[in-house]
């Protein structure tokens, strides 16, 4: 990481040069740290929409070209060649692994995948309507009161240890969080099933009958993963670090990175655009929804178009428009009425003037919803299947920043706009 110099002359004329960092690839990052000692003052930006929090070489975007790259490797190659288990384990340790190391990462994730047992009787303790990712957080919370063996952060081996737990466990906690909903027996892993058709077993299997697995529904959600699987600084990225650098152990920074995952704005589009249709309702209530969306003074927005960091077209919707539409060729016809609307939306946004100059393409949330409801996942999972995905980059972070010599706790500071010092009064007096 190569350095230059920004000179910065306040107005009383006190003069400071901060470092200039330049990464291998995107726009140069000033160094503000010396920034109060030396001026006094702080920065001020709101959602931290220009400020780089830390040095990373997990995940490159660059929202204005679409491009999107996990350890160097653009998303598109991992999506058409890789699977979540490879694209897994690139995240986690940096290169894309031999032959003879991807079999003994898939097995070691295969053979973990099994909860204690008295975590399956915490289940129990939920009401039967608790929404799965109040579940999930609680239950990632509790891991580390199962797992406390191997919950020193500074050991390598350890780490290695909860990387592989939390891979290998958290589809089953999602699984039986889903089986507790709908009142059905948890369904044990199986350890012949790949990721997501392990995951597709404790999803939908029963006891009385055997399970037929559908490859294309397995295909579908090992894709859906491999885009989720990391996306930089993210807000529920960033929690997982934040709250990491205290020294917490990692499952209650990832189970933190869950709770910032469940906010509507972040996690829970894709649900949003499922309550669109639904309130859309027919295609010939389109032309009216549009204008609705046009109309700058109308509360209403078209969910799932546009991105806040890819402004041209976002690189994961082009790869996952394709496998919707082969998903609802083959497993979709039983919504037939809302997928018709689904599409028919897609082409009005593709070829209205409006949205070409706005740049209000489908994104990755408008197939994603789609996906899962022709898989028959139901909207509450929505969340849980992104943090599925997602689970693995927080766990790159994680090790990242734990790792990292000069790493610190954070600590944002704040413009502070209440009262100057006020004198205390006594109740009788007021």
């Amino acid at each position: 990481m190569s350095q230059d110099a920004f000179r910065l002359i306040s107005p009383d004329g006190t003069e400071s040069e901060l470092p200039v960092h330049k990464g291998t690839t995107g726009p140069d990052v000033i160094d503000i740290s010396r920034l109060y000692r030396e001026q006094g003052v702080f920065t001020y930006d709101p959602g931290f929409m220009a400020t780089g929090s830390c040095s990373s070489d997990i995940t490159y975007i660059d929202g204005e070209e679409g491009v999107l790259m996990y350890r160097g490797y653009p998303v598109e190659q991992l999506a058409k060649h890789s699977s979540f288990i490879e694209v897994s384990y690139l995240l986690l340790h940096g290169d894309l692994p031999t032959a003879e190391q991807l079999e003994e990462f898939d097995q070691t994730i295969r053979r973990h995948t099994m909860l204690n047992e008295g975590m399956l009787k915490f289940f129990n303790g939920f009401r039967y309507d608790a929404h799965p990712m109040a579940i999930l957080s609680a239950v990632v919370g509790s891991m580390s009161a199962y797992y406390h063996d191997s919950l020193d952060s500074s050991n390598p081996e350890e780490r290695d240890i909860f990387a592989h737990r939390i891979l290998a466990k958290l589809p089953t906690v999602a699984a039986a969080a889903y089986k507790l909903n709908i009142g059905q027996p948890f369904m044990y892993p199986q350890n012949d099933l790949n990721y997501t058709e392990n995951l597709l077993h404790m999803l939908f299997a029963v006891p009385a009958e055997p399970y037929e697995m559908d490859e294309i529904a397995a295909e579908a959600l090992d894709l859906l993963f491999i885009l989720h699987a990391d996306h930089e600084q993210n807000c529920s990225t960033s929690t997982v670090r934040m709250a990491g650098s205290s020294g917490a152990n990692p499952y209650s920074a990832i189970a933190a990175g869950i709770s910032a995952l469940w906010g509507p704005a972040h996690g829970g589009a894709n649900e949003a655009v499922l309550e669109m249709l639904q309130e859309i309702g027919h295609p010939k209530h389109i032309g009216k929804f549009v204008d609705k969306a046009k109309d700058r003074d109308d509360p209403f927005r078209l969910m799932g178009f546009g991105h806040r960091v890819y402004k041209n077209f976002d690189p994961r919707a082009t790869i996952i428009r394709e496998m919707a539409h082969k998903v609802l060729a083959r497993l979709g016809r039983q919504d037939t009425p809302l997928f018709d609307l689904a599409l028919e939306l897609e082409q009005v946004a593709l070829k209205d003037e409006y949205f070409i100059e706005k740049n209000l393409y489908p994104n990755v949330d408008f197939y994603s919803g789609i996906i899962y409801r022709a898989l028959n996942i139901p909207t509450s999972m929505f969340t849980v299947m992104f943090a599925l995905g997602r689970s693995v980059g927080w766990t790159a972070h994680w090790r990242e920043m734990i790792a990292d010599p000069t790493g610190r706790i954070s600590r944002p500071r704040q413009l502070y706009t209440g009262p100057t010092q006020r004198d205390y009064v006594a109740v009788a007096d007021r």
